[in-house]
């Protein structure tokens, strides 16, 4: 392999490596503006979007350290997406894009190191995103003392009606 070559898997196999996800896409077909449109979409996000050489994809997986991506078929154009710390609104950006133009496919990927194929980006999209999760978390922590305060207070003001109604009925 030519120097050139064996620089660029190293740099794409860096690109993996230093992210917590690696998905793969077939883009057959966009046009300029469309392969625009998602990276814009996917910049919101954190994460980028890169054209690969489909021979040298696997290669520079194994550089990463991610075995198995080449069970993936790398035909026709693709490209990688890296990048973005919310794993759940790349997906779902891939997958609203991929809804909406024909001849985008998902083919798979890699989430922290362990093999994702279509489907399961197309399920973690229907996630809720980070903050939604974290803001149900934090409710689920404060319901027990929520419900606690409720029972306390229960208790105290049923005393309370209790002495309430014995003053008035002996007014």
């Amino acid at each position: 392999m030519r120097a050139e070559k064996l620089q660029l898997v190293k740099d794409l196999g860096d690109l993996m490596g230093s992210s917590a996800h690696v998905f793969m896409m077939s883009y057959q077909g966009l046009e300029v503006a469309d392969f625009s449109e998602l990276r814009g979409e996917l910049a919101k996000t954190g994460a980028e979007c890169h054209v690969i050489p489909n021979r040298l994809a696997a290669k520079a997986a194994e550089v990463a350290g991610i075995g198995g991506l080449d069970q993936f078929p790398f035909t026709r154009d693709n490209a990688m997406i890296t990048g973005g710390e919310d794993v759940v609104s790349v997906a779902k950006a891939l997958d609203g894009f991929a809804k909406k133009h024909d001849g985008v496919e998902l083919k798979g990927g890699a989430l922290r190191g362990k093999l994702l194929e279509a489907k399961d980006i197309a399920a973690l999209a229907k996630l809720p995103s980070r903050d939604i999760l974290y803001a149900q978390l934090l409710g689920v922590l404060e319901a027990p003392k929520r419900n606690l305060v409720g029972v306390l207070n229960a208790k105290v003001s049923s005393i309370v009606y209790v002495l309430q109604a014995y003053l008035d009925s002996k007014k």
